[in-house]
């Protein structure tokens, strides 16, 4: 397994879906996933996508400054550490931020977000 091809992968994905689709984000969480959003904890799939399709912006637009993966202690499972920028319909400027997951691999040879910690960075 190439860590980088399945984060790069995951990521390209990931975030599409998030900018065009939030609700669309649900196949990649399970019952045990957990998001930590700016500090606040959400368990569970439709728990996660709620609170992703509740933010108070409707159209923003991610781009990708880096990527970073390595291979986990649990067999076929990868910690991704994303930054970028994002961009909110109708804002000047781009706001930054860092995101992490651990992905596990399914039985079908897909893979799930356990975790999900979500950051933006203020200068």
């Amino acid at each position: 397994m190439d860590t980088d091809v399945v984060a790069r992968a995951f990521v390209e994905h990931y975030y599409s879906t998030f900018d065009t689709n939030r609700a669309g984000l649900a196949s990649l969480y399970q019952d045990n996933s957990m998001l930590t959003f700016e500090g606040q904890k959400v368990q569970g799939a439709q728990n996660i996508v709620t609170k992703l399709t509740s933010l108070p912006f409707q159209q923003c637009q991610h781009s990708i400054t880096t990527i970073d993966s390595q291979p986990s202690v649990h067999p076929n499972s990868i910690i991704v550490f994303v930054s970028g920028n994002l961009q909110l319909a109708g804002e000047q400027h781009a706001l930054k931020f860092s995101q992490m997951f651990h992905l596990l691999q399914t039985p079908q040879n897909s893979y799930y977000v356990l975790n999900d910690i979500f950051r933006l960075n203020y200068a």
